[in-house]
């Protein structure tokens, strides 16, 4: 499914710089590390966004995912799907036009998908 079809089955009325800029505001209160954003639109068909971020034990990728799921589905947004919860070494949380990696320090090291997709953080503001 291409991210302009899921962009349509997406519930609410966040745009998906929106919803990125809302994970990342999440992130941060839950203290989360190396918060970044990647805009991936001209990348892949996949999704708009890539969120990455660094939690310190699995606890806390868990609870930080956690976090994500909840205030996303008090604003309206649906959760596609979520991976990599039992190990929670690296969750991802796919939001449709934004996908979300939480990553324990090692994890985020080997994969590097920064340098894998070749990406610059987009600005915050």
């Amino acid at each position: 499914m291409t991210a302009q079809a899921r962009k349509k089955e997406q519930p609410g009325t966040l745009g998906e710089r929106q919803i990125a800029r809302l994970v990342e505001n999440i992130l941060e209160d839950g203290k989360a590390e190396s918060i970044s954003c990647m805009d991936v639109r001209q990348l892949t068909s996949i999704t708009d966004y890539m969120v990455m971020a660094t939690g310190n034990s699995r606890i806390h990728t868990r609870a930080l995912a956690d976090a994500i799921v909840e205030k996303m589905k008090e604003r309206g947004v649906a959760t596609s799907g979520i991976e990599g919860l039992p190990a929670a070494e690296w969750v991802l949380v796919d939001l449709g036009p934004v996908v979300v990696h939480i990553m324990l320090a090692q994890a985020r090291a080997l994969y590097d998908l920064e340098e894998l997709w070749n990406l610059q953080p987009v600005s915050k503001a």
